[in-house]
């Protein structure tokens, strides 16, 4: 499966073959998109297509081999069709003539392994409509109802997009807010990025542009300065921001730069609250002063990007940690959605990047094995504010009015 890169909602489409799925897709498409044949196992490996269904929006499609496929070239196509349930938002899986099997309950069961909402589908009904005694067996054996469809005369066309509208978790369709609610009308926020060599040419970085796409959203003033440029700006114009964000790798310039009395976090630590597991990233961040000689770690970048010489996630944070915990710790860096090196078991924390390339179902999956073995769990932000003795200034804004232990501080 090719690596998540987008943050729209993901529809994934499942069954056996020849049941319709690839006409499924077509035909929310409003386009030939897929390839159709009466040739079972025409579709071979997932594949994501980005459209906007009409009347409900942007969406990410992923069509799937048939979950029946055979041999050991089918075998393997089914384990990558499995492989999308780690990000998928809302799962079809299409049934037709009648037929129910193993492959149907087993399906079902994985999709509620993952929590992932799904509606059952009988396609091809204008060749062979569901039969009440069918209906019945659905509904015993996946306690859902079915739904009845036809790709070729679009029977209940509009009432399968109202239903898969009402389905997928609103998370996935709705965007919060990044920082909405720490600001009000007319706040200055400053945020500070770096120029550096990992800054790509010409442009900022996904979370930068859209701290400042949140601050104007919610008609507040957003100033962007370099970490060098902060000190003469604040002496200059005399502000004073009712936040600041910087990007992690200058929390420690930021730090000294920005007056105590004004709130100042990172773009990672509003990325983990916007979209990742915040919670458990509250309680795994000091476990960071737990590690031990022969620990491993693992951290998650969840985009693939060219490997600077004094990268984030494979260069800093463990030149960092290693020196803040002085102990011989081991580092596995495994990007965008790849299969990990070893079993999640082998590690002893695990830190992830803020995600801002991957939808937030896709993110929680990835943490959910490390969370359910009582591995700690934590961010890039987090981390850096943590090893760097800033972790209590860069929390705050989050947690402040709250009731909170001080195990997070």
């Amino acid at each position: 499966m090719s690596k998540g890169r987008e943050s729209k909602p993901h529809i994934g489409i499942y069954g056996r073959r020849n049941n319709g799925k690839s006409s499924l897709i077509n035909c929310l498409a409003g386009q030939d998109i897929a390839i159709v044949s009466d040739h079972a196992g025409t579709t071979t490996d997932p594949v994501k297509k980005s459209f906007e269904i009409t009347g409900f929006g942007p969406v990410i499609l992923v069509d799937t081999a048939g979950i029946d496929d055979s041999g050991d070239l089918g075998n393997k196509r089914v384990g990558k069709t499995l492989q999308t349930l780690d990000i998928i938002d809302l799962a079809l899986l299409v049934v037709s003539e009648n037929s129910w099997s193993e492959f149907e309950e087993s399906l079902i069961s994985k999709f509620r392994s993952h929590d992932i909402p799904f509606i059952i589908i009988h396609n091809k009904s204008d060749i062979s409509e569901p039969t009440p005694e069918f209906i019945s067996v659905v509904r015993e054996k996946a306690d859902t109802e079915l739904f009845e469809f036809s790709a070729v005369d679009k029977r209940n066309y509009e009432k399968l997009i109202g239903l898969i509208r009402t389905t997928i978790p609103e998370h996935s369709y709705r965007t919060p807010t990044l920082l909405g609610d720490l600001i009000n009308y007319g706040d200055i926020v400053i945020l500070i990025t770096p120029i550096d060599v990992e800054a790509p040419a010409g442009r900022l970085i996904l979370p930068q542009v859209q701290a400042i796409r949140d601050i104007l959203d919610n008609d507040a003033v957003a100033i962007v300065l370099k970490e060098r440029e902060v000190d003469a700006f604040l002496k200059k114009t005399k502000i004073r921001p009712a936040l600041a964000v910087t990007d992690s790798q200058v929390f420690v310039k930021a730090d000294a730069s920005i007056p105590h009395d004004i709130p100042l976090t990172s773009f990672s630590i509003l990325l983990a609250r916007f979209k990742g597991d915040f919670e458990n990233y509250l309680k795994g961040t000091p476990k960071i002063s737990e590690l031990k000689d022969g620990d491993r770690v693992l951290l998650l970048e969840s985009c693939s990007h060219h490997v600077a010489c004094d990268d984030i996630g494979r260069t800093k944070i463990p030149r960092w940690i290693t020196s803040f915990t002085g102990k011989k710790i081991e580092y596995d860096v495994v990007a965008g959605l790849d299969i990990l090196p070893r079993p999640i078991t082998d590690y002893s924390l695990l830190i992830q990047c803020g995600g801002c390339m991957i939808t937030r179902r896709q993110l929680f999956n990835r943490l959910q094995p490390a969370i359910k073995e009582g591995i700690p769990v934590t961010n890039y932000g987090m981390a850096i504010a943590y090893v760097q003795g800033i972790y209590k200034r860069a929390i705050a804004p989050f947690i402040l009015g709250r009731n909170h232990t001080d195990t997070y501080l």
